[in-house]
């Protein structure tokens, strides 16, 4: 029987849309109490009054994670408001892809800031709290994870700083994993092919470059990858998933 996560709490990033929007549902939908983060406090709320039309307790922390200090803030906003800290799912991320003699060094900067520099700043300040958890928490066990991308295994021409910020993504998830594993603190990672989100709109022609390097593919849902992050978050603490790739079926 899936365990559910009442008594809980969970932090996701990016949760104003795509994965981080659909994980939140999910975990919600687990019985844990959710903190909602993101920079756009308007789509926060929405989602706030959805799950709690639900019966679900969801708190909207309007932050930007890319200053250390504001990502300590969220977290600690949090742990006042709902009390303790259970999960961390770190899914904030932006992709601007494109040939790298044409590329703005600010697009560069900007996705080491939210792909890498957020989840380390907003990671760095739960550890404590995730550690008390994992200690005493409900489930005996805490967890962290961290939204990566096939682009953190597979490198390819125009994608170097998406890759960049993404392999690091994964080889942190691993060092992680395997320091906090004997205190009850999981550290997982997913890796998603193509999906049906914002990224491919966070710069012009990244649909038409995918479809080029790949082909026509059906893109995963977002719920594809939340219930991956649920199935992570719910299993028993004897189970731990230390990743997961999921591609659409017709990505090679």
């Amino acid at each position: 029987m899936t365990e559910n996560l009442t008594g809980t709490v969970a932090m996701i990033s990016g949760a104003s849309s795509g994965i981080g929007r659909a994980a939140a549902r999910r975990l919600a939908g687990a019985s844990a109490s959710v903190a909602l983060v993101a920079r756009r406090a308007g789509r926060l709320e929405e989602l706030a009054a959805e799950l709690r039309a639900d019966g679900g307790t969801a708190l909207v922390v309007a932050a930007d994670l890319t200053d250390a200090d504001t990502a300590a803030a969220a977290v600690e906003t949090t742990v006042t408001a709902l009390g303790r800290l259970d999960t961390l799912v770190n899914a904030a991320g932006v992709m601007l892809n494109g040939a790298s003699d044409e590329t703005p060094l600010s697009e560069w900067d900007r996705m080491v800031d939210i792909n890498l520099r957020g989840l380390m700043y907003v990671t760095k300040a739960a550890l404590p709290h995730l550690l008390v958890a994992a200690q005493h928490g409900p489930r005996s066990v805490a967890d962290v994870v961290n939204i990566s991308s096939v682009a953190g295994r597979f490198a390819a021409p125009t994608v170097a700083l998406y890759n960049a910020t993404k392999f690091a993504v994964t080889g942190a998830t691993e060092a992680w994993r395997q320091e906090y594993t004997t205190r009850n603190l999981r550290f997982s990672v997913i890796e998603p092919g193509r999906t049906a989100s914002e990224l491919f709109e966070h710069k012009a022609n990244s649909d038409t470059d995918f479809t080029a390097a790949f082909g026509e593919v059906e893109a995963l849902h977002t719920d594809d990858v939340a219930d991956a992050v649920g199935y992570i978050v719910t299993n028993p603490r004897r189970v731990a998933v230390n990743e997961i790739v999921i591609r659409p079926t017709d990505q090679p």
